[in-house]
């Protein structure tokens, strides 16, 4: 369920405090928050985030494509390492099995045309 529109988007607010302070300075270094459920807002744009992911802090600079979305879903949370072994052999196989490339498809013998297997 989203939240309802006339409360507008939340923010943290020690999130808007860091921006505001951050505004007048020349030199902008990353914020580090832990409020990934912040929307991004557009007084955001420009500035660099570090934003945890339960385990280490990733480094996002805010466009104006990411308005409207949460922090959190620039810093995932979960990482793939990969198939098993056993369903990797399982698509050598399938694959080894039926060739789908042009060149095992080039490389299978053609019927001759005027043979007299065709039918007349």
């Amino acid at each position: 369920m989203s939240r309802a529109v006339w409360k507008g988007p939340f923010v943290d607010p020690s999130l808007i405090k860091k921006v505001e302070k951050l505004k007048n300075q020349t030199n902008k270094a990353p914020i580090k928050t832990w409020s990934r459920k912040s929307t991004i807002i557009p007084e955001f744009v420009g500035h660099s985030f570090l934003i945890h992911n339960g385990k280490k802090f990733i480094p996002i600079k805010i466009s104006e494509e990411m308005v409207g979305h949460k922090l959190g879903e620039f810093s995932p949370t979960r990482q793939f390492s990969g198939h098993t072994p056993a369903d990797k052999k399982a698509a050598q196989e399938s694959t080894a099995a039926a060739p789908t490339t042009d060149a095992a498809k080039a490389a299978a013998p053609k019927p001759k045309e005027g043979s007299s297997d065709v039918k007349k």
